[in-house]
């Protein structure tokens, strides 16, 4: 355990496994009081426990991201145990549905957005008040390079992902003069159970082969799940506030955060 985080806050969705279950076990080492939720209870209990068998403070909350009232209960009771939420790690998501447009099922589609889009902005309008009063916060979404490409039969990802990115320039930009820094990040390349619920998806395996057996290959891989902890390490840096200067950005990997400060 380290104390660089030790007066953070944080909330981290979509936290019961891969890349939010690294982030939140990353933070909690470093000294931040981490309320983890996700939908499954037993995966956000196992991570409660993993960190406070660690000695870490934390919290877990099972909700449903996508509705207000869960949203605002996560919140609730992360403001009772620990105080007002410093740090906003929205990382919930999900990769399908696949397919052309036009024959993508709407409400698997729209879900999709409900999950990308409308779960952010709900806990964004229960945490940045607090944030605004004190002249003090961060919020990180975990987006993803398909941000800035187009992939044919990834429309519901991508559009998500783009509309992330956008979420956090127009945050950025309110708040710039009142104290709050927002960013947008690329986890990385890692093999997690969403990569495996897309490499078994008929969908996944009739309209993105390459995508498919490129998720093979990393399954294989000896460094799997090396970027696991790369992301993780980009949080736990971003909410130290030495990058706030990058208020507003994208940011992946491989981009040197001293150099882009500089």
């Amino acid at each position: 355990m380290t104390a660089r985080l030790k007066d953070e806050v944080a909330i981290v969705t979509g936290a019961g496994r891969g890349f939010g279950r690294s982030i939140a076990l990353r933070l909690a080492r470093e000294g931040a009081a981490v309320t983890i939720t996700a939908r499954t209870p037993s995966q956000v209990e196992q991570v409660v426990g993993e960190i406070q068998a660690a000695g870490g403070r934390a919290l877990g909350v099972a909700g449903d991201v996508t509705q207000a009232p869960d949203v605002a209960r996560i919140v609730r009771l992360a403001s009772e145990r620990f105080g007002d939420a410093t740090l906003l790690v929205n990382n919930a998501g999900v990769p399908g549905p696949f397919g052309p447009v036009w024959e993508t099922d709407i409400e698997s589609w729209w879900a999709s957005q409900a999950l990308h889009i409308k779960a952010p902005m709900l806990f964004l309008r229960q945490v940045l008040p607090a944030m605004v009063a004190r002249r003090a916060g961060r919020v990180i979404i975990v987006s993803a390079i398909a941000a800035r490409r187009v992939a044919p039969y990834l429309s519901a990802y991508c559009v998500g992902k783009l509309a992330q990115t956008r979420i956090i320039e127009e945050v950025a930009a309110e708040t710039k003069e009142l104290g709050v820094a927002a960013f947008a990040i690329d986890p990385g390349f890692v093999f997690t159970g969403i990569a495996a619920d897309t490499m078994n998806s008929p969908d996944a395996q009739r309209w993105l082969p390459g995508m498919v057996g490129r998720l093979r290959e990393k399954q294989a891989a000896a460094d799997s799940h090396a970027d696991l902890q790369r992301c993780a390490q980009r949080c736990a840096d971003l909410a130290s506030g030495r990058y706030d200067a990058l208020s507003g950005r994208y940011l992946e990997l491989g981009d040197d955060l001293e150099a882009l400060l500089r």
